[in-house]
């Protein structure tokens, strides 16, 4: 990964962390993308610190608004050369029913919205530094997701659909996942997404302190959740593949309404009416 660029949404803590520990142990520079600015920079300096890369860098992008993701990005336009790799990592789970300041369902804008919208802005530096990859972190909860095309940008209405956000969300990055790689085929760039696995994280620090101990007794560490990314990300028997979704490092068939073309399609359309981004990619 020596003189590769590589950005990582939701990186100062859990998968995103390990994920640029191991990249940056590869020779990978790195730009932890984060919401939080001091666990940011700490994250960088111990990153810094364990694997003698200097090259680690903290910018900060809150996925909970489009206005930093569009900062973010366009410093990126700017000021990189190149980028090899982009990890859409972050991601967040069982938060309260309101709105972000776009009027958008939290869970809806950070899981896909935003990263959708990062996506596409960054696509033509991923494209002119090919063969570049695309990494999106999604989750085995897609199984029990569906996507609502009238619902899904709007606040939930009842606890059952309240429940299923978070599917819903996860769903969406597989079918976002599939459109994209039809719309990238042939121009070097790829992109897989993948189920980490049942991790321990930062997602579950609000559960209470029984669940946090069965999750830490069965589920993975950060570490091992991790490599399904660092796979996507450096393998190079994955050269051309794309439009994948994987678990433990191996390609797996996702749930039948996530290899629906029609709803991908409907989904990315209004993704763009969404994020107000109209431009053609080509």
């Amino acid at each position: 990964m020596f003189n590769k660029l590589v950005v990582i949404t939701g990186s100062n803590t859990g998968i995103g962390f390990e994920t640029a520990v191991d990249l940056a142990s590869r020779g990978a520079k790195v730009i932890l993308a984060c919401r939080d600015e001091k666990r940011g920079t700490t994250a960088r300096d111990q990153i810094i610190k364990s694997t003698g890369n200097q090259n680690i860098t903290f910018k900060p992008l809150d996925l909970a608004s489009f206005k930093s993701v569009r900062a973010f990005a366009d410093d990126i336009m700017k000021s990189e050369s190149r980028l090899d790799v982009l990890i859409n990592n972050a991601g967040t789970g069982n938060v309260g029913n309101f709105l972000t300041e776009d009027h958008l369902p939290f869970e809806a804008q950070v899981n896909h919205f935003s990263p959708f919208l990062l996506t596409l802005i960054l696509l033509p530096l991923l494209k002119s530094s090919a063969p570049s990859r695309i990494v999106n972190v999604s989750s085995v909860m897609h199984k029990i997701g569906k996507i609502d095309l009238g619902q899904f940008d709007k606040q939930a209405k009842t606890v059952l659909s309240r429940l299923r956000v978070y599917s819903d969300t996860k769903l969406a990055n597989i079918l976002f996942t599939r459109r994209l790689s039809q719309i990238l085929s042939g121009t070097g760039v790829t992109v897989n997404c993948l189920h980490p696995g049942a991790v321990n994280t930062d997602i579950f620090r609000n559960k209470d302190v029984v669940t946090k101990f069965l999750i830490r007794l069965f589920f993975k560490t950060a570490t091992e959740g991790a490599q399904t990314s660092v796979h996507l990300a450096v393998s190079q028997k994955l050269e051309d593949t794309t439009g994948k979704y994987f678990c433990d490092c191996r390609e797996v068939e996702p749930a039948s309404r996530a290899r629906d073309d029609a709803t991908a399609d409907k989904l990315w359309k209004l993704s763009e009416e969404v994020v107000s981004y109209q431009k053609k990619v080509e």
